[in-house]
């Protein structure tokens, strides 16, 4: 019979939210598969268990190498904990290869829940959780940050960001930028710690408060779009809005679709502006 791979959720800050089958099955997992060994360590004293089995490292430069040991692993009966530094495996952390290279060989796959930043954040945050999207860690480069912002800018569901604290004012200010100043928002920081704190405001003002400098691990919730119908705009606005994009990074007929989707119109009567602006010279 072939193994089990468990993907087991770590505290995100406070060890005393630990779900109390993390300890068994760091206990009696044949492997522990860890971001950082010496986090690891720090855990399993804290909560007070030995791993009986082989502890391995299992991070970001070693995960496309790694994960075929670990099937050969599972695919001969072990069980496999694979745990990482703080919330769930695979959401933006490792794991993703290694579910996907599991089930490819029809290993079954469970999971130890536990703490997600991404879910705290969003009840913490004042905004809509009927429906949501999380979109990680943005690009560090300003032009790549301001294209895939402008990708969601309609988006009506309340969104979900990771940031770096020396990135949070740049991405604030983009944000305000694509989505508008008075776009609502929150900022969590330390979710869960000691110095634990959420802030709430426009777009704009969170990003001056951000210019001072923040500290600690970040999740940005983001209002949703406001329920608009279709903007009369003329063919100049259609034709810049395409411009603005393109200078952005995105190719002509990404822009003019998403031109057209923002302003409630046929792709084609976007297309039509845009070629009869290179006609006229303009």
């Amino acid at each position: 019979m072939t193994g089990t791979l468990v993907l087991a959720g770590t505290p995100i800050g406070d060890i005393a939210d630990a779900p109390p089958r993390l300890a068994e099955e760091l206990a009696g997992a044949d492997v522990v598969a860890a971001e950082d060994t010496r986090r690891l360590r720090r855990l399993t004293q804290a909560l007070g268990v030995t791993p009986k089995g082989r502890v391995v490292s299992y991070f970001e430069g070693n995960e496309s190498a790694r994960t075929p040991e670990l099937v050969q692993e599972l695919v001969g009966g072990a069980r496999v904990l694979l745990v990482t530094d703080a919330g769930m495996p695979s959401v933006s952390d490792p794991g993703y290869r290694l579910v996907a290279a599991a089930v490819e060989q029809d290993i079954r796959v469970t999971a130890v829940p536990g703490p997600s930043a991404v879910l705290t954040a969003l009840a913490l945050s004042g905004l809509p959780v009927d429906r949501f999207c999380f979109e990680g860690f943005l690009p560090r480069k300003a032009g790549e940050r301001l294209s895939r912002l402008r990708e969601v800018e309609a988006e009506r569901r309340t969104l979900v960001y990771f940031e770096a604290p020396h990135r949070l004012d740049d991405t604030l200010a983009a944000m305000a930028e694509v989505f508008g100043a008075d776009r609502r928002a929150a900022v969590c920081r330390e979710l869960t710690k000691t110095y634990e704190e959420v802030r709430r405001g426009p777009l704009a003002q969170l990003a001056r408060w951000a210019a001072e400098g923040v500290r600690g691990e970040i999740t940005v919730v983001v209002e949703g779009a406001p329920e608009t119908g279709p903007e009369e705009l003329d063919a100049a606005e259609l034709v810049r809005r395409v411009r603005v994009r393109e200078e952005a990074g995105e190719r002509r007929k990404e822009a003019i679709a998403a031109v057209a989707v923002e302003a409630g119109l046929p792709k084609r009567v976007v297309f039509d502006a845009v070629v009869a602006a290179k006609r006229g010279g303009e």
